[in-house]
C-alpha cells in the first residue's frame, strides 16, 4: 500500500508492470539478458555509504522490533528541524531518508532496488564497450532517489548509476535526457554541482504535479555545475505537439553539451491514460519519441523508469525501443 494524496491505496508500481514489458518484447522477438553482479561498493559512486546502510538493513531492523507487513514513515524533518543528525530512532530515521509516504520498504526491497542497479549498470557497459544502445528493464526505478533520500517508488538512482559508469569507463561528458512525467528530482540531486554530466528533465509543471518541490525552469546548477541542469516543466493535457517543442529545445541543449553518450530516464507514463499522470501521449507518440532520440545518433542507454498504464506500458516502451532496433 501506499498514501496517495491522502488516501492509502494499493501501490501503483507493481511487478506486472515488467510481465507487460516483457511480454511486448517476446512479442516482438526480441531476446533479453541477465545483468552481471557488481559490488556494492559502485553503488557509493553516487549515494551516501550511509544511505545505503540504511536501506540494506532497515527491513531486518523493522523486523527485529517486532514488525512485519511494510515500513512507510509518519514523520519527515520539515523546514526549520534539524537534518545535521541522523536519529537513532528506526521509525525516525525511516523519515529522515525519505520525502513521501508513498514509498514502502517491504521484505525484498533491498534486493530489487540492487537487482535493478545491476541492470542499469549491465546496460552502461554495454554501451561502454561500444554498443549503440541498450535498454535496462529496470524495477524499481530510480530517478527520485537522491544521493541520500528514497521517494516516488525509487531507492538507488538507475540512471545516475549508468552515467557515472559511463564516466568512470572514460566517457568525459554524459547527458541524461529525464523524459518521465515526474522531474527527476534525485537525478537532479546527484549531478546539481558537476559540469561532466547534463541533466535535461521535461516533466509536469512542480506547481501541481509531484514531487512539488523541484522541477522548476529557475534550476540551473550550482558551483561548477551552473548551467548543466535544464528543467523544462510542462502543463496538464500536453499533447504531443507541445511535448515534441520541449523535447527539440531538450536536444538543442544536449547538442551545444556534445555528450560522447546518452542516458535516457524512460518513464512513459505521459501517456495519456496512466492514472497518476496528466500529459496526453497515445502509443504512437512513443514511436516519435523513440525515432527524435535515435536522431540524435549518440551512444544511448534507456533506463526504465515510470509508466503506471500497466496494460499499456510493454506496447508503449516497445515503440520507443523500436526506433534504435531498426
Amino acid at each position: 500500500m501506499e498514501l496517495h494524496r491522502g488516501e492509502l491505496v494499493p501501490s501503483f508500481e507493481t511487478p506486472a508492470r515488467v510481465e507487460h514489458i516483457l511480454a511486448a518484447f517476446a512479442r516482438a522477438g526480441w531476446a533479453v539478458e541477465t545483468p552481471g553482479e557488481y559490488d556494492d561498493a559502485v553503488l557509493a559512486r553516487v549515494h551516501d555509504a550511509d544511505y545505503l546502510a540504511f536501506l540494506r538493513g532497515a527491513y531486518e531492523a523493522w523486523q527485529a522490533e517486532g514488525r512485519d507487513g511494510y515500513m512507510i514513515p509518519g514523520a519527515f524533518p520539515a523546514c526549520g528541524m534539524r537534518r545535521d543528525r541522523v536519529p537513532d530512532n528506526l521509525h525516525a530515521r525511516l523519515g529522515y531518508y525519505t520525502f513521501d509516504a508513498g514509498s514502502p520498504i517491504v521484505a525484498g526491497t533491498w534486493r530489487a532496488a540492487r537487482a535493478a542497479a545491476h541492470c542499469a549498470l549491465g546496460a552502461a557497459d554495454v554501451v561502454a564497450a561500444g554498443a549503440r544502445s541498450a535498454y535496462a528493464l529496470c524495477r524499481p526505478p530510480g530517478h527520485h532517489a537522491g544521493r541520500a533520500v528514497f521517494g516516488g517508488y525509487c531507492f538507488l538512482n538507475n540512471a545516475a548509476l549508468a552515467a557515472q559508469r559511463l564516466r568512470d569507463a572514460g566517457l568525459a561528458r554524459v547527458a541524461v535526457l529525464d523524459v518521465d512525467y515526474h522531474h527527476g528530482n534525485g537525478t537532479q540531486d546527484i549531478f546539481w554541482e558537476r559540469d561532466d554530466v547534463l541533466v535535461v528533465s521535461l516533466h509536469g509543471d512542480p506547481n501541481t504535479e509531484y514531487p512539488f518541490y523541484l522541477g522548476y525552469a529557475d534550476e540551473r546548477g550550482a558551483g561548477a555545475g551552473t548551467g548543466f541542469n535544464l528543467n523544462l516543466p510542462l502543463p496538464r493535457g500536453t499533447d504531443w505537439a507541445g511535448y515534441s517543442h520541449a523535447l527539440e529545445q531538450a536536444f538543442a541543449r544536449i547538442a551545444v553539451f556534445a555528450p560522447q553518450a546518452l542516458v535516457v530516464s524512460l518513464g512513459v507514463d505521459t501517456f495519456q491514460d496512466d492514472p497518476i499522470s496528466g500529459f496526453a501521449l497515445s502509443t504512437s507518440d512513443f514511436l516519435r519519441l523513440g525515432e527524435r532520440i535515435a536522431a540524435a545518433g549518440l551512444p544511448t542507454l534507456l533506463v526504465q523508469e515510470g509508466g503506471y498504464a500497466v496494460a499499456e506500458i510493454g506496447d508503449n516502451v516497445a515503440g520507443v525501443l523500436a526506433a534504435f532496433v531498426a
